[in-house]
């Protein structure tokens, strides 16, 4: 059974930085695609990040590029997202998603889902 868990969210001042960890297990990771979702309260789910299945491919959205950046061990079964330059609007729940497409990813349409950690940003 695929399993992620989050970890690593928990409060910080603006212009801080948390790193986040998305620990995998049943499954080989290196075979599945992650992506990193938010949902900031009353907003919908949006997607931060995508990495491949051997990191070769990322994509990250217009609101985090050039802050967050997506990596992954594969030998150790996790993926991280660092967050640096934290804002405020970057309060929300974050997930880590899995899939073997990362076309899928791309499509916010992955097969398996973690329980979410949350990020509050604030002063």
């Amino acid at each position: 059974q695929l399993q992620l868990v989050e970890s690593g969210g928990g409060l910080v001042q603006p212009g801080g930085s948390l790193r986040l960890s998305c620990a995998v297990s049943g499954f080989t990771l290196d075979s599945y695609a992650i992506g990193w979702f938010r949902r900031a309260p009353g907003k919908g789910r949006e997607r931060v990040s995508c990495i491949s299945s051997r990191g070769g491919r990322t994509n990250y959205a217009d609101s985090v590029k050039g802050r967050f950046t997506s990596s992954r061990d594969n030998a150790k079964n996790t993926v991280y997202l660092q967050m640096n330059s934290l804002k405020p609007e970057d309060t929300a729940v974050y997930y880590c998603a899995a899939d073997v497409s990362y076309e899928r990813c791309l499509a916010n349409s992955l097969s398996s889902w973690g329980q979410g950690t949350q990020v509050t940003v604030s002063s």
